[in-house]
């Protein structure tokens, strides 16, 4: 079966229901989305067969395991060989969240955690060998782990503005 199958109205809603709560039983999925529990576990198995649905997680307060810190870290490379041995070494710090790749005058972007300024420093010196690091620490985040549109569109976006003149 491909992903557009599943993508119809009860998979939509079937993804709705678990982005706000994963924890959820087949049953009660099945009663929210019009679906018997049976139906309702065959097309989660199918999508996450497909790939649609990648894992359950649970959502941890960084700042109860002492990480108060969080910034983000753009990275500029000198060259292929700097590039994928820093790519190599990223992915074995623990204080990496994420590393997206960019396009632009940068090469990557890591959202890093640490328990103090001293251990972010420290990270930082680590990144030196690898290129330019430049730093922008986080006061706050004010969006944070928005859920994706599941029908696809972007509201706010596709809106039509008012004209101006």
């Amino acid at each position: 079966m491909d992903s557009t199958a599943l993508m119809d109205s009860y998979g939509r809603k079937l993804l709705e229901e678990l982005q706000a709560n994963a924890r959820l039983s087949l049953a009660e999925l099945g009663r929210r989305i019009g679906l018997s529990p049976t139906a309702t576990a065959e097309r989660l198995k199918q999508m996450e067969e497909l790939g649609i649905i990648r894992g359950y997680t649970v959502e941890i307060d960084r700042e109860a395991l002492g990480l108060d810190v969080m910034a983000f870290i753009r990275m500029s490379c000198g060259g292929h060989q700097q590039y994928y041995r820093m790519l190599e070494y990223v992915k074995s710090l623990e204080e990496v969240r994420e590393c997206h790749h960019l396009t632009g005058g940068d090469d990557f972007l890591l959202k890093v955690t640490t328990t103090s300024m001293a251990d972010l420093e420290a990270l930082i010196e680590a990144l030196l060998p690898f290129g330019n690091p430049v730093t922008s620490l986080v006061y706050s985040s004010p969006v944070e782990h928005r859920k994706y549109a599941i029908s696809g569109k972007l509201v706010t976006v596709t809106k039509k503005q008012p004209r101006r003149r």
